[in-house]
């Protein structure tokens, strides 16, 4: 069973993140460390107390869909419920529409909770949050005014519509129309794919923001379109009125979140004998639809590697429990009778280490990320610029390397159960399920690592990303001179990690600046991992300097897995060409085979 780590996380947003020299210096007002601890407890509780039992019944009964409504599994609907009631849905909202207005890492502390303990039930308020996001900085005076309110409070739930069966990841390729009715409205027409959380019983209300083209809309992702359509229609007092002319025409039969509904939504089809179009309103201007969504997908990718930090948190947790319980063999370090428990084994140590420092590293990144959010907005002028500049850059690595760490960890959590991880009755295997999607979901983690090293690596001038390596490098010093007893070669480790992750960066700017991006975004993806691991090791030495119960936790990583980085800066700077010629090859001897398959 999970039982949120209270204690970790509010350790890594005060010392690691930077969350507790932000409250000291009054960055966010009144706003104090008492009531984050209130908060982050009664999270706790919750997230361990009536999310968790829940998942299970979750995972095997699933989300079912009949005559076009979907009904998620028993008891859910009644935990979304008490959910909404304690007010976990408006956390972050803004005050404005009922909204507590506290920090983005507040936000996202909770969000890793309600993840972990279900991530199927997670993700649903998860795209809710970035609709109102994306409202609140968008949408007329109007629409917020008849929407904001109980999509703050969690009364309606909002969804993301962009995928379509001919247009995944490329926006360009979108068909979806949206035809002006002269009145200030749209009649949508098309099909979305892969909508989470598109038809429940949660709410009675769904907000769906859909991406559309129109009539006389330029090519491309220039041509694109923002719009508001609502399941049912919202009268001025408030209440619900008619349906609208969407609907979920079929359920994924998925690998894993068995219990969130991802659908297939109909707009513009006729339902029910409405007539013909989805009644919408559009949000932001004409054919700059994808500027305004990409406030929800930035919100989003956050809250998807927190998804990540969740699984590996609850596969360490399952993976440690059994490792304590589960006998076999003998084992020197062990004094007791009988076979050993396998938590004795070095193997099964390094294994559980390995899983502990990558959740600990993706967690620190992530609430890092959250933070430069936070900073981002209350700051002004050239520090509301670095802020600003620093959330961009550790999205993608908040996002990549923590899902990255999600799959990795449960597949290790398999591993240390062994047989019994291979079959469901441990849980292990259903994690593992879970985790393999967000890789995959709000833009894949390739094309994390392309927008990290093409957009990300330039701000500033080049020079944003040298001076985060500097703030690392800091870390390291302290280290040094800190003359703690238990670092081992920790600094060391650190410098030249580093120096490896430096000279990759200038090595990358540097085929930028020369024209040749198709080398540097050969390197993305190791790029990516790289940095991220470079400032895992001194988040994790950081988090060793302010409390000396890490510092066993930082010496292995950066004497165990630390030394990856050299290898991923090798790819990175000598990887390209072998990469290019080999993939020329491949496509060479597929094309004959193709061409004979053909009819």
């Amino acid at each position: 069973m999970y039982r949120a780590p209270v204690e970790d996380i509010a350790f890594t947003l005060k010392h690691v993140a930077g969350l507790k020299p932000a409250l000291d210096a009054g960055i966010f007002g009144d706003f104090g460390e008492d009531l984050v601890d209130a908060i982050l407890a009664e999270a706790g509780r919750f997230a361990s107390e009536e999310v968790a039992p829940l998942y299970k019944v979750g995972d095997e009964h699933g989300a079912v869909l009949k005559d076009a409504a979907v009904t998620t599994p028993p008891g859910w609907k009644q935990l979304y419920r008490r959910w909404i009631e304690g007010g976990w849905n408006a956390l972050s909202g803004p005050e404005e529409y009922g909204g507590q207005g506290l920090p983005t890492m507040l936000g996202v502390a909770a969000l890793e909770m309600w993840n972990s303990a279900a991530m199927a039930f997670g993700i649903g308020p998860t795209l809710t949050m970035g609709a109102v996001e994306a409202l609140d900085k968008h949408a007329s005076a109007e629409l917020k005014a008849k929407y904001l309110a109980k999509l703050v409070s969690g009364e309606s739930m909002g969804t993301m519509n962009l995928t379509e069966p001919q247009a995944g990841s490329d926006l360009a390729a979108l068909r979806a129309r949206a035809e002006p009715v002269g009145d200030g409205t749209y009649r949508i027409f098309g099909q979305k794919i892969f909508i989470t959380y598109g038809e429940h019983d949660f709410t009675d209300n769904i907000v769906h923001l859909v991406l559309a083209r129109l009539p006389d809309a330029p090519a491309g992702t220039r041509g694109i379109s923002l719009f508001l359509v609502p399941k049912f229609f919202v009268n001025d007092d408030g209440s619900l009125g008619a349906r609208n002319d969407v609907f979920c025409s079929g359920l994924e039969h998925k690998l894993g979140i068995h219990a969130s509904p991802t659908c297939t939504m109909i707009y513009g089809d006729g339902f029910q004998g409405a007539k013909p179009g989805a009644i919408g309103w559009l949000i932001g201007e004409e054919n700059k639809g994808l500027a305004c969504m990409f406030t929800m997908m930035n919100n989003a990718r956050l809250a998807v590697g927190m998804q990540g930090v969740a699984v590996a948190e609850i596969a360490t947790q399952k993976a440690i429990a059994y490792a304590n319980e589960r006998r076999q063999g003998k084992a020197s370090a062990y004094a007791g009778s009988g076979m050993a428990p396998i938590v004795h084994h070095p193997d099964v140590q390094r294994n559980l280490l390995t899983m502990r420092a990558l959740t600990q590293i993706a967690r620190s990144i992530s609430y890092s990320c959250a933070h430069a959010i936070d900073r981002a907005r209350v700051g002004e002028g050239e520090a509301g610029a670095k802020w600003h500049d620093r959330a961009s850059l550790l999205t993608p690595l908040a996002k990549a390397f923590s899902t990255d760490v999600g799959v990795e960890v449960a597949s290790l959590g398999v591993q240390v159960h062994g047989g019994m991880g291979f079959i469901e009755e441990t849980g292990a295997a259903a994690l593992y399920r879970d985790a393999r999607i967000a890789p995959i979901y709000e833009g894949t983690n390739g094309i994390q690592a392309i927008d990290l090293v093409s957009r990300k690596l330039p701000l500033g001038g080049g020079e944003h990303v040298h001076g985060y390596i500097s703030e690392l490098k800091a870390v390291a010093e302290a280290v040094r001179t800190s003359n703690i007893e238990g670092f081992g070669r920790t600094a060391d480790n650190l410098d030249r990690a580093l120096a490896d992750l430096d000279e990759a960066t200038r090595f990358l700017q540097k085929l930028l600046a020369d024209g040749k991006a198709d080398a540097a975004m050969a390197g993305a993806t190791p790029y990516l991992r790289l940095i991220s691991l470079a400032a895992g090791g001194a988040y994790l030495a950081q988090g060793g300097l302010a409390d000396r119960s890490r510092i066993a936790l930082c010496r292995f990583f950066a004497e165990n897995l630390l030394g990856e980085i050299r290898a991923l800066k090798e790819r990175v700077i000598d990887g390209a060409e072998s990469l290019v010629a080999a993939g020329k090859a491949l496509i060479s001897a597929e094309a004959p085979r193709r061409s004979k398959d053909q009819p």
